[in-house]
């Protein structure tokens, strides 16, 4: 995903062609070892919920690294929020 963005564990189970497979993709997130390079931080509950982030104190953590990554994204001349 673009840094700066989010998605949910379903929409990325569904961009993986496994639409049913949210818990398979919070299972990988859990394991995943190098997470700032490889960002599961920017996967969020369906709810919209700071969820299943390990790295540290958890969603203090991704919350500070989501605030960070928003600080300095690139607009997206398609977003109109």
């Amino acid at each position: 995903m673009p840094f700066g963005t989010t998605a949910t564990y379903g929409e990325v189970a569904k961009r993986l062609g496994r639409p049913g497979a949210a818990r398979a993709v919070g299972h990988a997130n859990a394991l995943n070892p190098i997470s700032l390079i490889v960002p599961c931080h920017r996967i969020i509950g369906s709810n919209g919920k700071l969820v299943g982030y390990g790295g540290g104190l958890g969603t203090v953590t991704k919350r500070a690294l989501l605030e960070l990554e928003a600080r300095y994204r690139e607009p997206d001349p398609d977003r109109f929020f």
